[in-house]
């Protein structure tokens, strides 16, 4: 569904763009995503609106195989931001274990506190991260907006079905540009 409307109070939400994470081969080239989510965070930042860059730390506590939950903390060069985004003053910085932003952080806290009810997302990986933390801003409330030119997935196939058949479910789809059209 085309993106229609941005509340005043909208955020965006750039999920995992962080050095280990856009070294990866992904479906759509990372320098693009990359770019992108930095013009959507040029200009929410220019219209005063809240930026959130999330990283990943660590692996989710529990049995987990994955290379991360196996080998404990990511070391810190993976997980820092790519400095195309930030952090810059203002930005609200949110650190994760688990696939999406809210399950274990201050996200929702800092977002009510800051009167957001809608936010915009960006990142890598659709599938898993950008898709996880898309459902969890719809279930706590929040319209939810993505920013399809500024989110890619390791796998194409998972990409394009969170983007086709989950995206439009949970929210609005649209570009970089007409998202940054709206915000005026």
């Amino acid at each position: 569904m085309t993106a229609t409307t941005l509340d005043p109070r909208t955020a965006l939400v750039v999920i995992d763009l962080q050095k280990g994470i856009v070294g990866r081969e992904t479906a759509h080239p990372a320098d693009g995503i990359v770019a992108n989510s930095a013009a959507l965070a040029d200009a929410f930042r220019a219209k005063g609106l809240p930026v959130v860059l999330v990283h990943v730390v660590d692996g989710a506590p529990g049995r987990n195989e994955t290379p991360m939950g196996a080998g404990g903390p990511a070391p810190a060069p993976w997980a820092g931001i790519v400095p195309e985004l930030g952090p810059r003053d203002g930005d609200i910085v949110v650190t994760k274990r688990t696939w999406g932003a809210f399950h274990g952080t201050d996200l929702d806290l800092r977002l009510r506190r800051a009167g957001v009810t809608q936010v915009v997302l960006a990142g890598i990986a659709t599938s898993i991260g950008v898709e996880s933390t898309a459902r969890s801003a719809y279930e706590h409330g929040y319209n939810v907006t993505i920013a399809t030119d500024a989110v890619t997935d390791m796998d194409a196939d998972a990409h394009r079905n969170s983007v086709e058949k989950i995206f439009p479910r949970l929210g609005e789809t649209d570009t970089t540009e007409a998202i940054v059209a709206l915000l005026g």
